[in-house]
């Protein structure tokens, strides 16, 4: 199918808050276009109403993206225009709409991605981390290991974070270094938002007890130099454990091959539940 037909698709960003972040360009997107896919129709009529767009809606969410794909794909190729939206931000950042996208460029259609809002660059700014070398890594891992090697990144780490979970993680990142530098960045471009910096002890000690509220973006800064060190002696720790040997004895083995003290390993594999 050639690129020529003039139907297109129209990858649409929105507000991730206020929604007089909107770009005058999105409007006029979503104002033109023949159908609007939506992550939920509900959530974009919020929007729609606000600068009275009547334009037709379909759900696109992730349970509808494979049945609702080759639909979606015919208009276009008949010659219609989709926009593309998430519930907020830009579609595609931990949202759906990467089925159809593929599906739009394998077909050779036209796909016009506009510029918008992002709570991932929004918090990365406002974190006040260098932002010369960073990384996206959508949603932390669950598992604890995976989540240690992550942090042994040195570049800023930007992440998002389900508030029930953040204070856990704080909690994990001070023990491996208190110093850390972190931000915590909640309800972005939201009545209430709030960007908490400090070391990432402050901030454990802070969410304790009293997990934050709302959407919670985390920006980590780079780990520096020997703490990867001290996540490989802490694994080493639970591998020899895991082995059936006892979590002080093991924790003493590997300080005196790494030159960390053995509390300090046990603390942490205690800690961990290990």
């Amino acid at each position: 199918m050639s690129a020529a037909v003039s139907g297109r698709l129209i990858v649409c960003p929105t507000p991730i808050g206020n929604l007089e972040d909107i770009t005058l360009r999105a409007v006029e997107a979503l104002r033109s276009a023949d159908v609007i896919a939506c992550e939920d129709t509900r959530t974009t009529k919020v929007l729609l109403d606000r600068y009275e767009i009547t334009t037709p809606r379909v759900r696109y969410d992730e349970h509808a993206e494979k049945r609702a794909t080759p639909g979606l794909i015919k208009r276009i190729g008949g010659g219609e225009t989709v926009a593309l939206v998430s519930d907020a931000g830009t579609p595609l950042v931990s949202d759906p709409g990467f089925v159809l996208l593929q599906a739009a460029l394998a077909a050779g259609l036209t796909v016009e991605v506009l510029p918008g809002p992002s709570s991932v660059l929004t918090a990365l700014v406002a974190s006040g981390l260098p932002a010369e070398r960073w990384r996206f890594v959508g949603f932390l891992p669950r598992k604890r290991g995976e989540l240690l090697e992550l942090l042994e990144n040195d570049e800023t780490l930007v992440a998002f974070e389900s508030p029930r979970r953040a204070g856990a993680t704080l909690a994990l990142l001070a023990g491996l270094d208190a110093e850390r530098p972190v931000a915590l960045c909640r309800e972005m471009t939201k009545r209430f938002e709030e960007v908490v910096r400090g070391s990432a002890a402050e901030l454990a000690e802070r969410y304790r007890a009293a997990p934050p509220k709302g959407e919670v973006v985390l920006v980590i800064g780079a780990a520096q130099a020997g703490s990867s060190d001290r996540v490989s002696a802490e694994q080493a720790v639970r591998e020899l454990v895991a082995a059936g040997a006892k979590p002080r004895p093991a924790a003493t083995v590997i300080a005196g091959l790494t030159g960390l003290t053995a509390n300090e390993l046990y603390r942490a594999v205690a800690a961990s539940g290990d």
